[in-house]
């Protein structure tokens, strides 16, 4: 089949898939409650080498619509459309673009499924509709939409402070993991919420030593609300030290190498929904933004 060379970079951004990353919560630290009612975090970031996808179709109705291959997001409540809506009103643009959304990370599963949808529409549109923001200005309109979502716009594995926008960049190095996935999703706010969180954990320095997988402090408030996942990181324990990414519900192993991740993951599809994935410093997406 022949290809067309003389398309425009216009249209390859058109016709561009463009990747949402899920993370890793590595650890997760809570060290206070702040007056807003926000919480004080410490925690370690990694960017995964899978995620969901995004294709963007610009138009001149105006609208901004989106369609997505799980009913489960009701079109006016998905985060997308309202990054796609944020940056539309601070920049007063007539255009308007539909959103093809394939939704692979699963909903509240602690890996930042909607924050990185959100930061794609901002990198996208923003590129699409050639508004010439910045990257801090695209993270600062992110953290409008969500604590996760600058992560996502920086591209980068981080440890992060504050509620999870205060980021350092890190090198963590090629890792991989066995994301085990429950059957059922649990609410952010339900565990920020529930009275068995630990809210006082010592704040730690960012050290080499530091940069590991290590508690998380959420889990106690999940494991009281689902027993369910109780007995899976229990069940988990004879491949590994199995972790809570996040608020939940995802749980993850660690391997050293891509093999072993493999092998376990086929060892243990017959019990559970699992997927072998690797660890990465920089973000699928930023090689879709430096390829226009």
């Amino acid at each position: 089949m022949m290809r067309c060379t003389n398309i425009s970079s216009q249209t390859e951004a058109l016709l561009r898939c463009w990747p949402a990353p899920a993370k890793l919560n590595l650890f997760l630290h809570v060290t206070g409650r702040r007056p807003d009612g926000y919480h004080e975090l410490q925690t370690l970031f990694q960017i995964l080498d899978w995620g969901d996808e995004l294709r963007f179709s610009v138009n001149k109705s105006g609208q901004i619509s989106r369609s997505c291959n799980i009913d489960d997001i009701p079109e006016a409540e998905d985060i997308c459309v309202r990054a796609a809506h944020l940056l539309k009103t601070r920049h007063g643009i007539k255009k308007g673009v539909h959103i093809e959304l394939l939704k692979r990370i699963p909903m509240g599963a602690g890996l930042g499924g909607g924050s990185s949808d959100a930061a794609t529409v901002l990198f996208a549109l923003n590129q699409l509709w050639s508004l010439g923001n910045s990257e801090q200005q695209l993270a600062d309109l992110g953290l409008e939409l969500g604590a996760d979502v600058p992560v996502f716009v920086r591209g980068y594995s981080a440890w992060a402070e504050g509620r999870g926008e205060k980021l350092c960049p890190v090198e963590l190095g090629q890792r991989y993991y066995v994301l085990v996935f429950p059957d059922f999703s649990i609410s952010t706010a339900d565990v920020f919420q529930h009275p068995s969180l630990k809210r006082d954990s010592n704040p730690v320095d960012m050290t080499r030593t530091s940069l590991k997988v290590g508690r998380n402090d959420c889990e106690s408030a999940a494991l009281a609300m689902y027993p369910e996942l109780k007995n899976i990181m229990e069940d988990l324990c004879a491949w590994g030290e199995p972790r809570m990414s996040g608020t939940g519900s995802t749980v993850f192993l660690s391997f050293s190498c891509k093999k072993s991740a493999i092998n376990t993951a086929h060892e243990l599809k017959c019990r559970y929904n699992v997927r072998a994935v690797g660890g990465v410093d920089r973000s699928h997406l930023l090689d879709s933004v430096s390829a226009e």
